[in-house]
């Protein structure tokens, strides 16, 4: 199996862009389908269902026979699996519970039981077109309920209503009344929203926000209908591989082919891997060196709500089918989209923030190993001490240019910057893995080398339980100063296997949220054709291919990654460990569990250190003021993400979004009075390394004014607003990360001394 793909992101192949994307199923209902549905909506047009296709049965059989045998899993598809499938399938449809009755859940209960067992034994998808002919006149009778709605109802936001956004795990409504309750409370707060989220605050035209509105509802109603009969197939299968793990699903034709196209146009765009969730293009990464990730504005866990082409006015995407939010967001290079997003870090969800990015190539040396240094005054140092932080995006390994003798990777990157930071007097590195999501697992082993005597790295288990142990064998160690790990719930895969393994070996302080994404399974794809072919059966069409999760991961410790991650020696608060991001977050995913350990030595550099780091930790973020409003925020957040519901009443609301921009006001007020000097660092890239000396300092501000662009179409104030924001931008994860590893160089210091 290709290494490569064993330590994919979460999201499998997210250099690609934006050539395909991901979505986000969760849990499902079910329905009674008439024999034929004529839907008639505000297009003038007639709908009938899709049909299975000619080659579904052979296509379903051999994929669930697949499944079963091939799996790590190796479970049989038996009627729990099955109701799981089935359940997988109706939520990949109606995710937020809004549309399926509880009489369509029960109607279709029998059906769920034994429609594994019919899909393994005779290919029978036909399920799938029942219960989406279902969906399609549950949906229909939810947009023109709504559009009537809007017609005749004047809308009231003076009561003590409230709407629960988060339905994901609520049972499905009763009754068709209760169902018309959920669609106007939904309704109210889309209206709602449109009227704070104006710039004219709730002083838009009643009639133009229910034109939009109505526009969006026909919009869905719309796309849904334009799903034929192959996409409607892809999703059940999908939904049978999603019913083992997460990380397994099914491409069909439509999808391999976009994948094709996807592989030969990979790195062009904007630099963003999208899922849809909740109604919502939900930004899951940020591809390194992309444009997106240059600009460092845009950020996961975004959510876009609209896209315009340069200056034209932005089209709406709530509820947009994934593919064709996609579609406007992709283009040539050089050319300006504009996103309206609500950001993930915001109070307000009817805060809106403006995003210009230009589209463009995303090349090798901007996602390439760079790093930053720091001279830190430190209380004791007879000189400021000096910390190089190594920014890692991903774990890569270019074997074309191998071929030629000039082999481009991880490691060797890497190397090269330790070498020179090493060479410039460095205290202290921090390998910075936050937004990590993986790549090379071989890459992630030689660069785990760097650091550690030969030994084992990582394990590796197949399904019949046989272990595979893969190890560094260079004996040499090019750094034994100081080290950290700087993690987040972004870092999955192969940046959890670097830092259990420095974290098991104790070589290294890992350092930042309350654990790692979870992601330690590999996957392997398997196109259908090719199996076709070998046993010698024909079919007339492409039937796709199936990615299935065939091992897991453990760390030299014998701990699983699997779930749990890796949790740090020291937390490091920050908004991102408040989202709901990771692996257990998933539907269905496989557990954690315990092989036993690699034979190994431990090094133990960290571990007698690790109390009194915590302590100094926690002294110094209780007296950060800084550190103070981001606990503010996120005592903030958690109290939103328990409630999951939100006021319906105008007033309330709009006092919420004054409450907040008073705040944010108010903190950017104190912090300029502080009159801080702007942070002085060291930008080093590759470029440098064979030069003498280092570059110039400058300032964080400057590296990410160069790469910002501004609309050309705010006012002068915003100019003002966001080139203020620029001076005050500070990372204070990092930050604090950096005053972890200077206390570990004095600590360190003062024990070689006293031995």
């Amino acid at each position: 199996m290709n290494n490569f793909f064993s330590c994919v992101a979460p999201i499998l192949f997210a250099w690609l862009c934006l050539a395909f994307p991901c979505f986000t199923i969760a849990e499902a209902g079910n329905g009674k389908p008439s024999s034929k549905l004529h839907l008639a909506t505000d297009l003038n047009q007639k709908y009938t269902p899709p049909k299975p296709g000619s080659s579904d049965a052979q296509i379903a059989q051999v994929a669930a026979r697949i499944l079963q045998q091939a799996h790590f899993l190796q479970r049989e598809i038996d009627p729990q699996l099955s109701r799981r499938f089935i359940y997988q399938f109706m939520d990949s449809l109606d995710f937020r519970h809004l549309d399926f009755l509880q009489s369509d859940i029960e109607e279709f209960e029998p059906l769920a039981s034994v429609a594994g067992e019919r899909l393994l034994m005779k290919g029978d998808a036909s399920p799938a077109y029942l219960i989406f002919a279902r969906y399609m006149q549950r949906l229909n009778e939810r947009v023109l309920y709504v559009t009537r709605l809007l017609e005749t109802e004047k809308m009231d936001f003076s009561g003590n209503d409230r709407f629960v956004f988060d339905r994901r795990k609520a049972p499905h409504p009763a009754n068709m009344g209760e169902a018309q309750k959920l669609w106007r409370d939904s309704l109210r707060n889309d209206v709602l929203l449109e009227k704070l989220g104006s710039k004219k605050n709730s002083t838009d035209k009643p009639e133009e926000i229910a034109k939009k509105i109505t526009l969006r509802y026909q919009r869905m109603l719309r796309l849904a209908r334009e799903m034929d009969s192959d996409e409607v197939f892809q999703r059940y299968l999908t939904a049978l591989a999603q019913a083992y793990d997460p990380h397994s699903d099914y491409m069909g034709r439509a999808e391999m082919q976009n994948f094709m196209i996807g592989m030969k146009l990979s790195l062009v765009g904007i630099g963003a891997l999208l899922s849809s969730e909740d109604g919502y293009c939900i930004v899951k990464e940020l591809i390194p060196g992309g444009p997106a990730a240059k600009q460092n504005i845009l950020k996961p866990q975004d959510r876009i709500v609209a896209v315009g082409q340069g200056s034209a006015t932005p089209d709406d995407v709530i509820d947009m089918n994934l593919n064709k939010v996609v579609e406007k967001i992709r283009g040539k290079k050089g050319t300006e989209v504009r996103l309206t997003v609500i950001p993930a870090d915001t109070a307000d969800p009817s805060a809106r923030k403006i995003i210009s990015i230009i589209r463009d190539e995303v090349k090798l040396e901007d996602k390439e190993a760079k790093a930053k240094i720091y001279d830190i005054p430190y209380e004791g140092a007879i000189r400021p001490l000096r910390i190089c932080v190594i920014d890692l995006p991903s774990f890569y390994a270019d074997f074309d240019t191998s071929k030629q003798g000039t082999h481009k990777s991880t490691t060797t990157d890497v190397a090269k910057l330790l070498s020179k930071a090493i060479a410039e007097g460095a205290n202290g590195v921090i390998l910075d893995l936050r937004m990590n999501g993986g790549g090379s697992l071989e890459e992630a082993i030689n660069l785990t080398g760097l650091f550690i005597p030969k030994g084992p790295v990582v394990q590796v288990r197949n399904p019949r339980g046989e272990i595979q142990v893969q190890s560094d064998r260079n004996e040499s160690v090019l750094y034994s100063g100081p080290l950290m790990v700087l993690t987040s719930r972004f870092s999955a895969s192969a940046s959890e296997i670097v830092a259990g393994a420095l974290q098991d070996y104790g070589r290294a302080v890992v350092a930042g949220d309350s654990s790692t994404h979870g992601k330690g399974t590999v996957q392997s794809l398997i196109r259908l054709d090719d199996f076709f072919k070998s046993i010698q059966l024909k079919t007339d069409v492409n039937p796709g291919a199936l990615k299935l999760t065939v091992q897991k991961f453990y760390r030299a410790s014998g701990s699983s990654t699997q779930l749990k991650g890796v949790s740090p020696h020291v937390l490091i608060p920050s908004l991102n460990d408040q989202l709901e991001v990771g692996e257990r977050y998933l539907d269905y995913p496989m557990a954690w569990d315990e092989i036993n350990p690699a034979r190994f030595v431990p090094l133990n550099w960290v571990q007698p250190f690790i109390p009194e780091l915590k302590k100094l930790s926690a002294t110094r973020i209780q007296t950060n003021k800084d550190f103070e409003y981001l606990l503010e925020d996120i005592a903030e957040k958690k109290r939103r993400l328990a409630d999951k519901s939100i006021s319906l009443n105008e007033k309330e609301r709009i006092q919420e979004k004054n409450t907040i921009k008073l705040k944010k006001k108010q903190r950017k007020e104190e912090r300029m009075s502080r009159n801080e000097p702007s942070q002085k660092l060291i930008v080093l890239s590759l470029k440098d390394v064979d030069k003498p000396g280092l570059p110039d300092p400058t300032t964080l501000a400057a590296v990410i004014s160069a790469s910002q662009k501004d609309a050309d179409d705010i006012t002068d104030d915003e100019k003002k607003e966001a080139s203020e924001d620029i001076e005050l931008v500070k990372d204070l994860v990092l930050d604090e990360a950096i005053g972890i590893l200077a206390d570990l160089y004095m600590l360190n210091s003062k024990s070689s001394q006293s031995r």
